[in-house]
């Protein structure tokens, strides 16, 4: 470990931002954007899949499943929340500003709640809202208690949000 971290010093400097901190950073934004942006995709896709075959039956239960599809697609939200975060914090959309390789690094650490919770999270909604479009479908009156089963799911990529916004908030740079 202390051969890695020394590589990293030689490759970043002593002093200032370097281009390794600044890549971290780059990094930790992309991420955030892209893990839950997978999430998301995935997520609908499982749920729009369901009720596509469901739709193909029957066409007037499009407004019920509407929100039971939509619903995965907040964690492509929170990740370019967090990642758009990053990118205002080091300066990107004017001129960045100086980033060590260890501010990258915690920005990097920084944007993994977001992330990982957004790809799991909107894959496991994805399937909860799926069973829900198929519970929807025999029992219309039910759908709500779908929906609710789909908002517990997305508690935890908002805990995810919360806590990389909560760690960007202890990094200086």
């Amino acid at each position: 470990m202390d051969m890695i971290w020394g590589l990293i010093t030689q490759m970043s400097g002593t002093q200032g931002g370097t281009a390794l901190g600044l890549s971290l950073a780059i990094l930790a934004a992309a991420t955030a954007i892209f893990l839950g942006g997978i999430g998301s995709a995935v997520g609908v896709g499982l749920a729009g899949r369901t009720a596509s075959g469901v739709l193909a039956e029957d066409p007037d239960k499009f407004g019920r499943l509407f929100l039971l599809v939509a619903l995965p697609g907040t964690q492509g939200f929170y990740g370019f929340i967090g990642g758009l975060l990053i990118i205002l914090k080091v300066g990107l959309f004017g001129t960045p500003k100086p980033v060590t390789a260890m501010q990258g690094l915690q920005l990097l650490f920084a944007s993994l709640p977001v992330a990982i919770a957004g790809l799991l999270s909107g894959i496991h909604q994805g399937k909860v809202c799926s069973s829900g479009v198929e519970m929807s479908a025999k029992q219309p009156e039910a759908s709500m208690k779908a929906v609710i089963y789909g908002a517990m799911v997305e508690t935890y990529a908002v805990l995810g949000l919360l806590g990389t916004l909560f760690l960007l908030q202890g990094i200086k740079l």
